[in-house]
């Protein structure tokens, strides 16, 4: 699930000058010195995946917002056609990372983005709840159709919180890798949600990328922040791709984005993350913040 990127909270800020709010701020500043690079990042700088092979644009498109269930956010407001531009749009940027799932049932909005975007230019990353080999083959051949691609480059098991869910997942697992042999999936990974399952992607070869919830105050994620820190520097020594979301702390954090920017950018065990991005304004507002913030000081 992608966090939601709200431009009224995320503003809030400046209607908080000269307010109590605004004092306790300023008692507590964000130590930008301590994360401000001396090079500026960009949405669409191109970024190596560990060692898959992948290279992607350090930010993907979320187009899951609040979502589960077959549906979210971006389906809900924009539809197939207003998605579709939406990602044509971050495409034309230099954003050429699209980050779906089968729970959010954006793929037909991708299909019709790649009815305007040549399918090479873009990496693809997916998700999928099966568990078996029958339903994870059932998937694959649904995925490409609904997605209209011969080939998924990023296929995720999505939202792991068991600690044994290489046992679980095996006859999924199975499956996937002989995709990747066959070159139907370029490289696989998961999606995790509880401290043990993080650990136990860690410590699984199967994992080439791992999607972890990652933000400077440590909200909703796995554990506390240095406990996540470890573990996310030892899979990228490791070679695996750390992919960062809820980057804004599922929204929680809106009124304090560029912070949340510079934090995430100056984490260099961070290949790149994904952010639920609901309309234009936002994709062009991340555009111009993002290299303002990864150097200020």
């Amino acid at each position: 699930m992608c966090q939601p990127y709200n431009l009224k909270i995320m503003h809030r800020r400046h209607f908080l000058k000269g307010s109590f709010a605004a004092g306790m701020l300023a008692l507590y500043p964000f130590p930008y010195h301590t994360y401000a690079g001396t090079q500026k990042k960009y949405i669409s700088d191109i970024v190596k995946l560990g060692n898959t092979g992948i290279n992607v644009s350090r930010l993907a498109i979320g187009t899951g917002t609040n979502g589960w269930g077959k549906n979210s956010n971006q389906t809900r407001q924009l539809g197939i056609k207003g998605l579709s531009d939406l990602l044509k749009a971050g495409t034309d940027l230099g954003v050429v990372f699209w980050d779906s799932a089968d729970q959010y049932g954006t793929h037909p909005h991708l299909k019709e983005a790649l009815k305007h975007v040549p399918r090479e230019k873009v990496v693809i990353l997916t998700k999928t709840q099966a568990t078996s080999e029958k339903e994870m083959k059932a998937d694959l051949d649904r995925f490409r159709s609904e997605l209209g691609t011969d080939y998924i480059d990023i296929m995720l098991l999505h939202h792991m919180t068991a600690g044994n869910w290489p046992e679980r997942k095996k006859g999924a697992m199975d499956v996937i890798s002989q995709a990747r042999e066959d070159g139907i999936v370029k490289t696989h990974g998961v999606s995790c949600h509880t401290l043990e399952a993080l650990k136990t992607a860690s410590e699984t070869d199967w994992v080439q990328i791992d999607l972890a919830r990652i933000n400077l105050e440590g909200v909703i994620m796995d554990s506390k922040l240095p406990v996540v820190v470890e573990i996310l520097k030892k899979m990228k020594d490791s070679g695996k791709a750390v992919m960062g979301m809820k980057i804004i702390g599922a929204g929680q954090l809106a009124n304090r984005v560029d912070e949340c920017l510079q934090f995430v950018l100056a984490q260099e065990y961070v290949d790149c993350f994904t952010i639920g991005i609901e309309n234009y304004s936002q994709l062009k507002d991340l555009e111009k913040r993002m290299p303002l913030a990864s150097v200020r000081g």
